[in-house]
């Protein structure tokens, strides 16, 4: 999620250190018919750091605004992701706050900055996985309290937050500090950090399974920056999400060791508040689409969201993606999605196996600024639907887009 956007994640391929479960991400490969061997496509990403203002000022002087991805030795924190995409339309992981730990399930999302959980007060929360953050039971919790950096409650006693969506939800509540610990796998000892805890949630917020939200996005209140800024950790985190018939995955918070064949895109970190990278065109079997590159150029560009369930392209981008890879398999039957309200574009008759689809579905390809190539395997761009709600597609395999076009303003053009 992003405020005031609906932003998408591309279901498995998304990673921002990129090393991938079903080695979906890679470079083109000359011949499509022959084996490939998958290398990770690395998107560094530009985070605040302790010198950030001076970077500012200054923000085109070479090395020193890149993040550097090279080993680290300070430790990391390595958390599980489970695999909600299909039936909740996001990824959650598991973080504890206080002391002694309260446990939550919370959305993994690089377009929010805020990471918060319904308080025990809260009065306008919605009924989630797990039971509410009760502060009074932490020894470790600690308000924080009004100053002129934040906006105040109406006491002018505590900072608070509020966050509005493009789906019309929102979470507000006050700003705490304490522990947050990252599971038994994690060699990141736990580290005090300052969190939202929830008075009220409307709109899907209220609604969802997952207890709330982990903020991984540009700001001085993601999690990432806080962890950094106190010199805990590397300057870097990455995702890694399973695919069909694999499901969940791993998040890393700090450095990892990147491979040797590790393939770079730009991510300018002064362009906009999210996470952007600098998409040109889009290949398709092969074959370059004939799209303007500008058309991928908004104010935002070409933005990252994991917080989001599909993948937007201006409208002229999503009709030629579409009309090509329909091209491609216009053997198949193109049948209804399984939601009415939405104009899904389904296929069936391609078979039960998803180990087939990319011998039935073209590859497609993001092209960057660089030449370089993101390649989409069919099971990226494709979800899978088991619902039966006909007779006579009873045990058939439907697949359906991830890819939509794009209905909100023209700040940014392509998310996913």
């Amino acid at each position: 999620m992003s405020p005031l956007y609906s932003l998408l994640l591309l279901p498995i391929f998304y990673s921002l250190i990129l090393p991938n479960l079903h080695g979906a991400v890679s470079p083109v490969q000359k011949s499509p018919t022959k084996p490939r061997q998958q290398q990770p496509m690395i998107i560094p990403l530009h985070l605040s750091s302790p010198n950030i203002s001076r970077l500012r000022t200054n923000p085109f002087s070479g090395d020193s605004i890149r993040r550097h991805l090279q080993n680290s030795p300070l430790p990391n924190a390595r958390m599980r992701l489970y695999d909600d995409l299909l039936s909740n339309g996001y990824y959650t992981t598991r973080l504890l706050i206080g002391t002694p730990p309260q446990e939550f399930a919370l959305i993994v999302d690089t377009g929010s900055t805020v990471t918060y959980v319904p308080c025990s007060s809260c009065e306008q929360c919605g009924k989630h996985q797990d039971p509410k953050f009760q502060p009074e039971l932490s020894s470790t919790y600690q308000p924080v309290k009004c100053n002129p950096g934040c906006n105040c409650d109406d006491e002018g006693k505590q900072c608070t937050y509020e966050r509005r969506y493009a789906e019309m939800s929102s979470s507000s509540g006050v700003l705490a500090e304490d522990v947050l610990s990252f599971g038994n796998e994690s060699e990141l000892a736990p580290q005090r950090a300052v969190f939202g805890c929830e008075n009220v949630e409307t709109g899907d917020l209220y609604s969802q399974r997952a207890d709330g939200i982990m903020g991984l996005g540009r700001g001085r209140l993601s999690v990432v920056d806080q962890l950094v800024d106190k010199g805990v950790m590397g300057d870097s985190f990455s995702l890694c999400y399973g695919g069909m018939d694999v499901g969940g995955g791993a998040m890393v918070l700090g450095s990892i060791t990147p491979p040797t064949d590790m393939v770079f895109s730009k991510s300018p970190p002064y362009r906009s508040p999210y996470y952007n990278i600098e998409l040109k065109g889009l290949d398709v079997a092969g074959k370059s689409l004939k799209l303007n590159s500008k058309i991928f150029d908004g104010k935002h560009g070409t933005v990252l969201d994991s917080g989001t369930t599909y993948a937007y392209l201006p409208r002229a981008a999503f009709v030629a993606l579409k009309d090509a890879i329909m091209k491609e398999v216009h053997f198949l039957k193109q049948i209804p999605g399984p939601d009415p309200n939405y104009h899904d574009i389904c296929f069936s008759g391609a078979g039960r196996d998803v180990s087939h689809l990319s011998k039935v579905f073209p590859e497609v390809n993001m092209v960057f600024n660089n030449g370089q190539k993101l390649l989409l395997s069919p099971e990226n761009y494709l979800f899978r639907v088991n619902v039966i709600f006909s007779t006579l597609l009873e045990g058939i395999k439907r697949y359906c887009l991830v890819i939509f076009h794009l209905n909100l303003d023209h700040s940014y053009k392509f998310i996913c």
